[in-house]
């Protein structure tokens, strides 16, 4: 007997009406990028380990599926779209004069721990837009995110909006070491308010500053939020972020997507390269983010492109559970007509098949048996 073969953990077949609907929602999402001025790009599966190291600030080695060529180069499959994208720019765009934008679709490879129960491999498709460091870049790439979710057919949902410089601005204040930045990245990102005091009350950092940090976590919701906090810091790089939220959430308005955007000053990525807008597009049905992406000045910068960038991407597994859980997921039938022969009529119903698929229908052959069963 054949002992059947199962899949990691992690990872899944996906087929039939599953995979229909998936190309379906990928084609719908690509036609609003396309419509936006976005050109495909595909970029290797594997690159070399460099391209993703930890001075890019994007996921950690630790999670990342690591293999060697013949050569011994270390090379990893991809965790994350946007070094690669970056990488690219840079090695045939540099000399583009006009701001790029580039779009994709491919999976993505993340070593999570086992007990998170989140998916291993995941397919993203999403937008970079590079040399162009303006705030409307910025409102273009958001509303760009709204549409492409409508056009999958999602109704219900929330943008939320950071700006990581606002976080790193505050933290020129203090005197913490890396470790405990770091620290206290993770603990303002998971909302713990109470490990953020725990964690600063040990430090040099004034009274006021410790406040508004643990402030962090509970300041979201709409503007006047973020404007309330403009008196309670004098740190250059923190009042422009929260100016450019303001001129943001303007230009938001214009688009006419203001309905579907909030605004979280404790939102935090895992991601270190961004280094000013920051979003994610959140719906119920899922506990992931469907959509996220943010600002990165500096990471192109990295393989020899100089110039301003503002990605998004969103995750389409996580898109189409949300959707199957909101009963909004679009109808992907595939009717097949079937052309029944036997051994005397083969040149037949090869006839007549491919006479139905020239007319567009979708046709399949099978035999029929004495006993009127397929063989």
């Amino acid at each position: 007997m054949i002992q059947l073969l199962h899949t990691p953990e992690g990872v899944r077949d996906i087929y039939g009406e599953e995979s229909r609907v998936k190309e379906l929602l990928r084609a719908s999402i690509t036609d609003c990028l396309h419509r936006y001025g976005f050109q495909d790009i595909q970029t290797p599966s594997f690159e070399f380990f460099d391209i993703f190291n930890k001075e890019r600030g994007t996921v950690p080695s630790k999670d990342m599926y690591k293999f060697f060529d013949r050569d011994g180069n270390t090379l990893v499959l991809r965790p994350d779209m946007t070094p690669s994208i970056a990488r690219c720019a840079a090695k045939y765009f540099r000399d583009e004069t006009r701001p790029l934008r580039l779009c994709y679709c491919g999976n993505t490879y993340i070593n999570n721990n086992s007990y998170q129960g989140r998916l291993k491999e995941t397919t993203q498709i999403g937008a970079e837009l590079f040399a162009d460091a303006s705030v409307l870049a910025d409102a273009d790439l958001i509303a760009l995110t709204a549409d492409c979710l409508q056009a999958a057919g999602l109704t219900e949902f929330q943008i939320e909006i950071g700006n990581a410089d606002f976080f790193k601005g505050l933290v020129e204040e203090t005197n913490l070491t890396l470790e405990e930045q770091e620290e206290l990245r993770v603990l303002i990102k998971n909302k713990n308010i109470f490990g953020v005091h725990d964690l600063l009350s040990k430090t040099a950092v004034p009274e006021e500053l410790r406040e508004l940090f643990a402030k962090l976590p509970e300041l979201f919701g709409s503007i006047e939020t973020l404007r309330a906090v403009k008196s309670q810091t004098r740190n250059p790089r923190a009042l422009q972020a929260l100016e450019r939220l303001e001129r943001l959430d303007s230009l938001l308005h214009a688009y006419g997507c203001e309905n579907y955007v909030s605004f979280d000053l404790g939102m935090l990525s895992k991601y270190n390269y961004y280094t000013g807008i920051i979003f994610r597009a959140i719906t119920y049905g899922t506990g992931e983010a469907v959509a996220s992406g943010g600002r990165y000045n500096r990471l192109a910068g990295q393989f020899g492109f100089d110039a301003p960038a503002i990605g998004m991407s969103i995750t389409l597994d996580y898109l189409m559970i949300a959707l199957e859980r909101q009963n909004r997921l679009p109808e992907a039938e595939a009717p097949v007509t079937y052309v029944a022969y036997t051994p005397e009529t083969m040149e037949e119903a090869a006839q007549k098949a491919a006479e139905l698929r020239k007319n567009g229908v979708s046709a399949a052959l099978f035999e029929r048996t004495q006993t009127g069963r397929n063989e």
